[in-house]
């Protein structure tokens, strides 16, 4: 509809609606490109995510990811493998934007410590991690579960969390990064084999098959 101004004529208000509608196209265009082009995932460290740092992936990592999660397309336990080398790589991004290398495991004393992740920033990290490439559609054999844990000390072991994916099957899948070092790769492996560990009895495990 074009609506008639005092001293417009039908011709001036049908161009003035077209380069209005223009102008528009291009501001909603502008303002939608760098969501796009870019997304930020904010990294927990300092224990119990004191810390936050924001981490933009960019369409270079966005291939990364692609070209990474590519090798997992053929099975279940091919897409496990491409999911340890997507942490790494992510995790090695994350350090680009903290400057301090996560030490693997928690040490005592080190809550409030810039670059210092305990389970629960580990857990949300790599989770946070799944849900991109999630909405990116690069899990082909995987969906992103809630975190989990085990632990509560009147069992004999302390609390301890991790990311969990759910593969075709029904099966839930630990990736627990917690173990490795910055930058090294999680242990994935059947949450209910997770569930029963101790926090002594890890570290090792890589299976993804």
């Amino acid at each position: 509809m074009i609506v008639s101004l005092p001293g417009i004529s039908a011709r001036s208000g049908r161009l003035l609606s077209l380069l209005l509608l223009l102008s528009l196209l291009s501001a909603v265009d502008g303002a939608g490109r760098p969501a796009a082009a870019q997304d930020v995932i904010h990294v927990c460290h300092g224990y119990g995510c004191w810390f936050r740092a924001s981490l933009a992936l960019d369409a270079a990592d966005a291939r990364r990811f692609a070209a990474i999660l590519a090798a997992g397309r053929r099975s279940p336990a091919a897409e496990r493998a491409a999911i340890s080398d997507a942490v790494r790589y992510f995790e090695r991004r994350a350090f680009d934007v903290i400057g301090i290398r996560d030490e693997p495991r928690s040490r005592f004393g080190a809550s409030g410590e810039p670059g210092q992740m305990d389970c629960i920033d580990e857990s949300a990290n790599t989770r946070a991690l799944l849900l991109y490439l999630a909405e990116h559609d690069l899990l082909r054999h995987h969906t992103v579960g809630s975190v989990a844990s085990r632990g509560f000390l009147l069992d004999g072991r302390y609390f301890h969390s991790t990311a969990v994916i759910r593969d075709a099957g029904g099966t839930d899948w630990a990736v627990d990064s917690w173990y490795a070092p910055m930058g090294g790769a999680p242990d994935i492996l059947p949450l209910s084999e997770w569930k029963v560990q101790g926090l002594s009895s890890q570290g090792a495990r890589r299976r993804t098959g």
